[in-house]
Order: structure tokens, then sequence, then C-alpha cells
């Protein structure tokens, strides 16, 4: 009976996500979303990660790179990118190009090869809440970036590096309610271009409790209202021109309120 009870930010997420109403966003670059309400303004209050707007260099290795969260804010001008992300510039650059798709499963490597039109048109939409991890497809990271090179060349990343590494892109669309369950990785930083993708992050030593076969809305749904507050995760709705980053083997997890364009810089 307990995992009956969902909290009101639990309950405004769920809503915002399986709503089947979307409008068109006047400043969404054609992509579909959520349709908006009192539900998004409960989803986006809880956020327990920093912002910052001014932050330096010497403060991103002191106080984040690797220690903790932190969202970004301000610090490139990525408008030129963006435009060339709307649907229509997108789909008239790309349409006939062959996409790898993932599936949101933590643990599976299939893949499905097809052109990106078709993915746009015919499965980007809004996640079913029965749907398992495998049964799921999005695009995200499997990029030929020769073929993808004539965008990327317009993309700003954040300001910041890491001795040692090397950053390498990874472009994504995934529909709303969407999300792969926890994984973790290397660092790095993750823009959100369109629409508004929400994180939960927990640190290396700290496990999440979750099903690798089960989508972020499952986990969101039947987990997340029972944890004790010391159990609950670092989370936030990174908004478009946001970026969030990451430290090295942090648990992540993340969930598309809106039909979500988004590019991560990982340093590898």
């Amino acid at each position: 009976m307990a995992r009956e009870v969902q909290s009101p930010v639990v309950l405004a997420l769920l809503l915002l996500v399986l709503a089947r109403s979307r409008l068109e966003a006047a400043d969404g670059g054609g992509w579909r979303q959520t349709g908006p309400g009192a539900a998004v303004v409960l989803a986006e209050e809880l956020c327990n990660v920093e912002r910052r707007s001014d932050l330096t260099y010497t403060e991103f290795v002191q106080h984040y790179a690797f220690l903790r969260p932190v969202i970004l804010q301000g610090l490139t001008d990525n408008s030129k990118f963006r435009a060339l992300c709307s649907r229509e510039r997108l789909l008239a650059t790309f349409g006939d190009h062959v996409v790898r798709l993932s599936t949101a499963n933590t643990y599976s490597y299939q893949k499905v090869d097809l052109p990106f039109q078709q993915y746009v048109e015919q499965l980007l939409h809004p996640q079913d809440p029965a749907s398992l991890g495998n049964d799921t497809l999005y695009f995200f990271g499997d990029n030929n970036f020769t073929e993808w090179s004539s965008l990327f060349q317009h993309y700003s990343p954040p300001p910041f590096h890491l001795l040692g590494t090397t950053p390498a892109y990874s472009f994504g669309i995934a529909g709303a309610g969407s999300g792969v369950p926890f994984h973790w990785h290397g660092p790095g930083f993750s823009e959100v271009i369109y629409g508004r993708k929400h994180w939960f992050l927990y640190p290396p030593e700290k496990t999440p409790e979750f099903h690798p076969n089960k989508t972020t809305l499952t986990w969101l749904r039947d987990i997340y209202p029972v944890l004790a507050p010391s159990e609950k995760p670092l989370e936030c709705t990174i908004q478009a021109g946001e970026v969030l980053y990451f430290p090295d083997h942090w648990w992540h997890a993340t969930l598309n309120l809106d039909t979500s364009v988004f590019i991560s810089t990982f340093l590898g």
C-alpha cells in the first residue's frame, strides 16, 4: 500500500509527462511539447543542484569538477546552433541520414538503425508508462561525426576542461516522458537546446535502487515516493540554454519533460 502514496511533486511530474494533449510552443523550434500548466511549476520548483552564472574556471575545479554537479548559465551563446536544431532545419539537412538508436536499458547495448526522418515522425512520441526499457528507442550518442559535422561545428561547449581529458560530443533527441534509468560514466556536460530535462543524481558511493530494464518514469512512480529523505537524489529540471555538469562516476537518470533536443560533452 505504501507504494501507492505519491508526493505532490511526483504527481506533478507524472501528470506532465503523461499528458496526451501537446501544444506547439512558439519558441520550441517546432518540436511538440506537453501542455503547460500548474503541474509544470510544481515540477520545476524541486531543485537542490546549484545554479551558477558567474563561475570561474578556478572555482569550477576547486568546488565542482571532482565533488558535485552544478548547473551553468550564460557562459556560452549557442543561439545559432539552437536555430539549426529546429525540427524543420534538422529534417531538411539530416532527414534521409541513417541514425543509430539505443534502448533505454542501463545494461543493454542493442542498437537499431533507421532514417532520422522516420525516427522523428514515427517514434518521437510521449513515453508509454507500460513500456520496458528495451522496448523504448531513443536517439543519443551514436552520431556519425562526419555526417553531422556541419551541425556540431556551430556548437560552443562550456569553457571548462579537465586535464588529461579530450571532449567528445553526443547529440540527442528524445520524446516527452522518456529517459534512461540510472547509469554512470566519465565526467561531462549536458546542455538542453529545446525542451526541459529533469535529472536525478547520486554520488558514486551511493548506488540507487532501480531496475535496469524499467524506465525512469516507472522508477519515479514506484520507487521515488517511498524513499527516505536521506535516500533522495540530487535533482533539478534543466531548462533550454542551461548546462548541467556531472562529475566522474556519478549515477544519473533523466526524464524528458518535453520533447527534448540536447547535446552532451563527455570528458574522456
